[in-house]
């Protein structure tokens, strides 16, 4: 049985090209930077969690919710397998249940804060996301304009790298690494 399941809906990703030096503490042990074209990646997630359940459970309250994370990518190897996994750098969720129970069972790094959403459509056949969280009485917001029609990832690109990762590690400390399967559709 899952710990968690849920639906990621409307997803916004801004993918950005860093020094992979940055993110040396952030590094869980085991693990190391995923390159993909000789570049390292961070990304900026908006998205919705719908139907959540834990442990077959739906929560009253936290069934559907907002989501914004800044993450970066590793590989992990294993009995001559390679893991390709994601490292969170911090996640915004509207719910203090959430971080209370992410941050002190899993050691990851939550944050409560305000948030909100829209999904606009408009007349020339696109969709907008707007992900908004409140810091200090001020609204920041990440936006992306789409295609209504979805298309097909292209095999060995850039938006393949970047979505097709099903582990999570999180550093709990400097000799101790938490892993967790992420099943997600393709």
């Amino acid at each position: 049985m899952s710990f968690l399941k849920a639906e990621w809906k409307n997803l916004a990703l801004f993918n950005y090209e860093i020094d992979a030096k940055i993110l040396e503490r952030y590094i869980p042990k085991g693990t190391e930077i995923d390159i993909w074209n000789g570049k390292c990646y961070i990304s900026l997630v908006g998205f919705r969690f719908e139907n959540v359940k834990l442990l077959e459970l739906k929560i009253p309250f936290h069934i559907n919710f907002e989501e914004v994370n800044l993450r970066f990518y590793v590989k992990r190897f294993e009995n001559g397998e390679c893991k390709r996994g994601v490292v969170f750098i911090k996640e915004i969720v509207p719910k203090p249940a959430l971080t209370i129970v992410a941050n002190k069972v899993y050691k990851e790094h939550y944050q409560t804060l305000r948030m909100k959403h829209s999904i606009t459509e408009n007349k020339q056949e696109k969709v907008d996301f707007v992900y908004k969280w409140k810091i200090e009485n001020k609204w920041n917001a990440i936006l992306v304009e789409t295609k209504k029609e979805p298309i097909e990832i292209e095999a060995n690109s850039e938006a393949e790298f970047i979505t097709e990762h099903y582990f999570g590690y999180t550093k709990v400390n400097k000799e101790k690494t938490f892993e967790y399967e992420v099943k997600h559709p393709r």
